[in-house]
């Protein structure tokens, strides 16, 4: 087997992500999804009440200095200042409170337009989050079992939770922040030009560049950083998760202080990247403070320039002042949005190539569904390896014909789980063909050919849920009647029946609530419930005590019955039976027949079955002896 791949270091190389406008591209179909009018319709809708929204930001700080101007007019003015116009009741003491209000109006009208607006587009966004993240977990799927078992599960789910909330905070900046801004910056640039002259846009433009370079050159710099930090949180989630699943391990072998050293080891690494990522922060923030107050500043000094020589008014000197400060906010977002933007494509990137990804095991365009009639299994002169240097099946040929039962044994590493993972096409043969009633596996559809298949594992893995759900996993639309007849065929109906929440009793992580036996049950009732003509026992009762295995091996017998079964063995015991036994030796077939012939003929699998029948004679003996002991002491005391 390839062994697992760590983490990746932060010096190992890494494709640089897609840049913002590729990220847009692929998002776009989801943020625009053909067939849903009705987010097409908020999309406009949302673009409609941006528009509307900066229009009346550009005039909120028009009424600032309308406001302003009244109020200098009205203590300064003619006919007595503000006692007097107050005394007459002009106009003129009128003007300054409705501008103040219209001033007011305009600020809860922007916003409420912009809080609106943001509510329309949020299932758009969130849409799009859930049928990319539906994608990319479907495409997990469809990927190759070489592919997961060099990534590590933890590893796995962060791509997945980081990338999901990389679409969200993507979608989101870009639509209402980034086209915002932009909007608003043209505005600001226009209305500066034909309010004053070209010199106050020009002094805003150099700003606003000299703002986005820098911004553009520090965030480079904490993209390492962010990345490494990225990296060590993985690296920690997967410590995590891959000890806490091996919780009994841990506590086998008193491990605990070593998995807690291996943990920290990775959240030092993440502490020290956190730290620089903040510290990098506040040198941006910084930075992009002073350049920004610098230019307000010289627009100010042209603003009070203009006032001296009477060129404008003191309203013109406050409507300078709140179109920059009113610039600034989505200024500053636009710094934090190249940061987030940044960080989204990072953390969507992986998302992306595992969903540009390949899968190792593909349907040919024309293939077909597999039509099962007998059931007969056909390996011809099969060849195969997980890596080129070394070799696990070579020329492997054998029948397993209609309603028969053939074993597979052998010693360990001989190649006899990897003939029942090439019958699921988990992987394809170098060399040679797999046939069920004659149809090559490799031409046929992988979901037809995995429908007809039954599989009962030496290891059964249980989803976290209740004992019904895992064994209605076997056929998803069974009657609750059939479930509970493939529990009785299995021989769990009667344990089901004695628990207090009966089906509904939950399993725990693994199954780890239920001992090997139940689990082993399990799994044969799902696949009982399955009904699949063709069944793969790989190693089902080799991990279980003597007692267990005989009760399990009666029930995998009647499931047996009528059904074409290839038996991967360990305990030659459970395949006496056998139509027929395959001795798998490096790679080859050394020795086939029958258990009677086998042994007969004084080859590889009579000096196989010695040493097991040796080694069940002395664990009898043992047991014995310890019972003689305990007797003993009973009587003694």
């Amino acid at each position: 087997m390839p062994p697992s791949s760590a983490v990746p270091s932060a010096s190992s190389a890494k494709p640089k992500p897609p840049g913002l406008v590729a990220t847009i591209s692929k998002l776009w179909p989801y943020l625009w999804p053909h067939g849903r009018v009705d987010l097409q319709r908020r999309v406009f809708l949302a673009f409609g009440l941006l528009l509307v929204a900066k229009a009346v930001t550009m005039v909120t700080p028009f009424a600032f200095k309308w406001a302003t101007d009244a109020l200098v007019a009205v203590t300064t003015g003619a006919g007595g200042g503000v006692e007097a116009a107050a005394t007459s009741g002009s106009w003129l003491w009128r003007a300054p409170l409705i501008l103040t209000i219209i001033y007011g109006v305009t600020r809860v009208l922007m916003a409420l337009l912009t809080q609106v607006r943001d509510g329309l587009f949020a299932k758009v966004a969130m849409h799009a989050v859930r049928k990319l993240a539906l994608q990319t977990f479907e495409h997990m799927h469809r990927l190759s079992l070489r592919f997961h078992l060099e990534r590590k599960t933890g590893g796995l789910t962060r791509v997945l939770e980081r990338g999901r909330e990389g679409i969200e905070e993507l979608s989101r900046l870009v639509v209402l922040t980034l086209i915002p801004t932009i909007v608003e910056f043209v505005l600001v640039l226009g209305i500066l030009a034909w309010e004053f002259d070209w010199l106050y846009s020009a002094v805003v433009l150099v700003m606003v560049v000299v703002y986005l370079a820098y911004t553009y050159q520090a965030t480079e710099w904490r993209i390492s950083i962010r990345r490494r930090m990225n990296e060590s949180d993985t690296d920690a989630n997967t410590k995590a998760v891959d000890s806490l699943l091996n919780y009994e391990t841990v506590k086998y072998f008193g491990a605990e202080a070593r998995e807690a050293i291996r943990y920290d080891h990775s959240m030092e690494r993440y502490e020290k990247a956190s730290t620089q990522t903040y510290t990098s922060l506040a040198v941006l923030n910084a930075g992009q403070a002073v350049i920004f107050s610098i230019g307000m500043t010289l627009v100010m000094i042209l603003a009070a320039r203009d006032i001296m020589a009477g060129r404008a008014s003191i309203g013109s000197f406050v409507l300078v002042n709140a179109m920059l400060v009113q610039l600034y906010i989505p200024l500053n977002f636009m710094g934090m949005l190249y940061r987030e933007i940044k960080q989204a494509l990072i953390d969507i990137d992986d998302m992306f190539r595992i969903i540009d990804r390949n899968p190792e095991i593909q349907d040919k365009p024309n293939a077909k569904p597999l039509h099962v009639a007998e059931g007969v299994v056909r390996f011809e002169d099969v060849h195969f390896s997980y890596i080129p240097e070394r070799p696990i099946l070579k020329g492997v040929s054998f029948e397993v014909p209609a309603g028969h039962t053939v074993a597979i044994v052998g010693p360990s590493g001989a190649g006899k789980s990897t003939i029942s993972r090439l019958l699921f096409r988990f992987y394809e043969p170098a060399s040679g063909r797999i046939l069920i009633d004659g149809q090559n596996i490799a031409d046929v559809q992988q979901s037809t050919l995995r429908k007809v298949i039954g599989m009962v594992p030496q290891d059964t893995v249980l989803f976290n849920d209740t004992i019904g759900y895992n064994v209605q996993y076997g056929r998803w639309d069974a009657a609750a009647e059939e479930v509970r007849e493939a529990a009785r065929l299995a021989q769990i109906d009667r344990f089901i029946s004695h628990l207090p929440e009966g089906y509904d009793t939950p399993v725990g992580e693994r199954g780890l609530k239920l001992s090997g036996g139940e689990k082993q049950r399990v799994a044969i009732a799902r696949t009982i419930l399955k009904g699949p003509p063709i069944l793969v026992l790989d190693e089902a009762t080799s991990a279980l005590d003597s007692f267990t295995e005989k009760e399990i091996q009666d029930a995998l017998d009647r499931v047996s019955q009528g059904r074409t079964t290839l038996v991967i063995a360990h305990r030659l015991s459970t395949i006496i039976g056998a139509d027929e036994i395959i001795v798998l030796d490096h790679g080859r077939i050394a020795e086939r027949g029958t258990h009677t012939g086998l042994l007969a003929s004084g080859g590889l699998y009579a000096a196989m079955w010695n040493r097991q029948r040796e080694a069940d004679e002395a664990r009898e003996a043992l047991k014995r002896v310890e019972e003689e002991e305990s007797s003993k002491e009973s009587v003694a005391g």
